[in-house]
């Protein structure tokens, strides 16, 4: 699955670069306005912090919700009590898209992440161009080269990136970076299967100063305390937020 999504997002890409040139997606990403410092948004505070997404669908679920209005849902995220919005942008299973994320952009000061199956630099200058402030690149789809370059490429463009892994041998390849911001995903993307427990097994591996994203498995806030209590700084919240009333959910996971 994880092949196959990465494959038909660069498919994608590809068309859009028929349309716009890598050269003048560059430039955009050049002439936009600085990135949000997004680490400090999201570093270790009192209470854990939520990175609440929006979501149409996944391959997993299917259909979630309509959200006809991201910038409306992503300011419902912002008035809960989010520290960062992520935007699916691929649009082949997970109905979303980049002008999705400009609307988002447009509408909250929170820093926003470009959510996507990213693998070539093109991908990245569009976040940028789009005035993403954070991208996600994950590790099991990406050879240790082309993750390594499109991690430097990232930072030399300002943004923070959000480097998914979902094993031990993924967490060490995402340290090896130098990565500080670090997500382990519940969720296996080669077949969808989730490990609740996989977050505390990593966590302990993760450096003090490396800010932890705890990803997937989030229904109810004993699941938010639960990744806090082992560890994470942070939890990367979809489905549960987009199926029911944002901001009340919002505020029951941030109370724990």
């Amino acid at each position: 699955m994880l092949a196959d999504l990465t494959a038909g997002a660069a498919q994608d890409a590809l068309a859009r670069q028929e349309a716009v040139s890598l050269a003048d997606v560059e430039a955009q990403a050049l002439a936009a306005p600085p990135a949000l410092d997004a680490l400090s948004a999201l570093s270790r505070g009192d209470r854990v912090k939520v990175i609440a997404e929006v979501k149409r669908a996944s391959p997993s679920r299917g259909h979630l919700a309509e959200i006809a209005d991201p910038a409306g849902l992503a300011a419902d995220y912002e008035r809960g009590g989010a520290s960062a919005i992520s935007v699916l942008t691929e649009g082949r299973r997970f109905k979303g898209s980049l002008d999705d994320l400009r609307s988002v952009r447009d509408r909250v000061v929170l820093p926003v992440l470009r959510k996507d199956f990213v693998s070539m630099p093109y991908q990245v200058f569009e976040a940028r161009a789009a005035r993403a402030d954070l991208v996600l690149l994950i590790v099991a789809a990406l050879d240790q080269k082309t993750l390594s370059e499109l991690f430097v490429l990232s930072t030399e463009l300002g943004m923070t990136t959000l480097v998914e892994t979902h094993s031990a041998d993924e967490l060490s390849r995402a340290l090896d970076l130098g990565a500080r911001l670090v997500g382990v995903n519940a969720r296996d993307l080669s077949t969808f299967e989730l490990d609740k427990t996989l977050f505390a097994q990593l966590a302990p591996s993760i450096p003090a100063d490396v800010v932890k994203v705890a990803e997937s498995a989030v229904s109810q806030p004993s699941d938010v305390a639960a990744y806090r209590e082992a560890g994470a700084d942070v939890v990367l919240i979809g489905e549960a937020l987009v199926t029911n009333d944002p901001v009340s959910t919002l505020e029951s996971f941030l109370a724990v």
